[in-house]
C-alpha cells in the first residue's frame, strides 16, 4: 500500500491509520451496459456517479443502518475499455472504486469472504431524474411512449437510459446485482458478456411487463398490492399490460430514490429485494 493511498483513506478517519490497520479492496460499482432490468446508465450519469461516490458507505442488502456499515469508498475512477463493446455497440465504460475497512475482530470473517470470492457482487443506490427510452428518447419519468422495455425494434433492444443523477446514497453487497459485472475485483475481465447470456427470454415481452408491474405495485402499495397486480396482469394482453404499467408509473410521480429490484426469477416469493445499480 502506497503512502498516497493511506493519505486518501486518512481523510475520512479521525486519526491517522497505518497499513496494518486497514483492509483495502477494489469494486466495480456500475457500467454503461444494459443490465438485467433492461436499463443502463448514460455516460454523463457514470461521470456524476464517479465523482459523487467518494466517501459513500458500503452496507449489505441495501439495509440502511449504522450497524450495517462495513466499508467506505476513498477513491473512484471512470474507465473506458475501447476493445470491448456494450450490447448496443458503444465502447464499454465502468466506474471502479477503491474501498477500505478498519480491521477488527468483528469483520474478520467478512474480509475472509471477500478474499475468498464469496462476498463479491454489489449494487448501488442513487436517484435519477430522467428515464429515457432508448428507441425514441421519451423521458418516461414525465410521460409515456409505446415502446416496450425488453422488446426489439428494428433489431435493437428497447431499454431505459438512466440520466440526470441527482444524488447517490450507498453501495451494497448483494446476492444478485442488477448489473452483471458489478462486484469486487482484483482485475477486470475484458471478455464480453453476450446479450443471450444476460437476457435469456428477450422475446417474452409480456412476462417482462408483468415483472415490471409487480415491482411498481410493490412500491405503490407493498407486498399485498404486488400480489394483487400479479393476479390481475396474468390474463392481460400486451396492450392491457402497457396501460396497467403506465397507470402504476403515474402513481410514482413523486420524487424518490431511483432503485432497481432484483429480477424475480422465483415467482413463489412475492417479496422484492432492493438491488440498486
Amino acid at each position: 500500500m502506497t503512502p498516497e493511498i493511506l493519505d486518501k483513506i486518512n481523510k475520512f478517519t479521525r486519526r491517522p491509520f497505518t497499513e496494518d490497520e486497514v483492509y483495502v479492496f477494489s469494486v466495480i460499482l456500475c457500467d454503461n451496459d444494459i443490465d438485467r432490468d433492461c436499463e443502463r446508465f448514460s455516460d454523463e450519469a457514470l461521470e456524476t456517479i464517479c465523482r459523487s461516490f467518494i466517501g459513500r458507505t458500503g452496507i449489505s442488502d441495501h439495509q440502511p443502518s449504522a450497524a450495517n456499515q462495513t466499508a467506505r469508498i476513498f477513491d473512484t475512477e471512470l474507465i473506458t475499455d475501447p476493445e470491448r463493446l456494450t450490447a448496443y455497440g458503444a465502447p464499454y465504460k465502468y466506474v471502479k472504486a477503491s474501498a477500505y475497512m478498519v480491521r477488527t475482530d468483528d469483520n474478520r470473517n467478512l474480509i475472509a469472504e471477500i478474499d475468498g470470492g464469496i462476498k463479491k457482487e454489489v449494487s448501488i443506490s442513487c436517484s435519477a431524474a430522467k428515464k429515457l427510452c432508448s428507441v425514441c428518447g421519451c423521458d418516461k419519468s414525465v410521460s409515456s411512449c409505446d415502446h416496450v422495455k425488453g422488446k426489439k425494434y428494428s433489431g435493437k433492444l428497447c431499454h431505459t437510459i438512466l440520466d440526470g443523477i441527482t444524488d447517490t446514497y450507498e453501495w451494497s453487497f448483494v446476492a444478485v446485482p442488477a448489473q452483471v459485472n458489478a462486484g469486487v475485483t482484483k482485475h477486470f475481465s475484458s471478455e464480453p458478456v453476450t446479450a443471450a447470456a444476460v437476457y435469456p427470454a428477450l422475446e417474452e415481452a409480456d412476462n417482462e411487463l408483468r415483472r415490471d408491474i409487480r415491482r411498481l405495485a410493490y412500491f405503490v402499495g407493498g407486498r399485498t398490492a404486488s400480489d394483487a397486480a400479479a393476479l390481475t396482469s396474468a390474463s392481460m394482453n400486451t396492450g392491457q399490460l402497457v396501460s396497467f404499467k403506465r397507470s402504476l408509473e403515474n402513481q410514482r410521480t413523486r420524487s424518490e430514490p431511483m432503485v432497481q429490484l432484483r429480477p424475480d426469477d422465483d415467482e413463489k416469493d412475492g417479496s422484492e429485494q432492493f438491488a440498486m445499480r
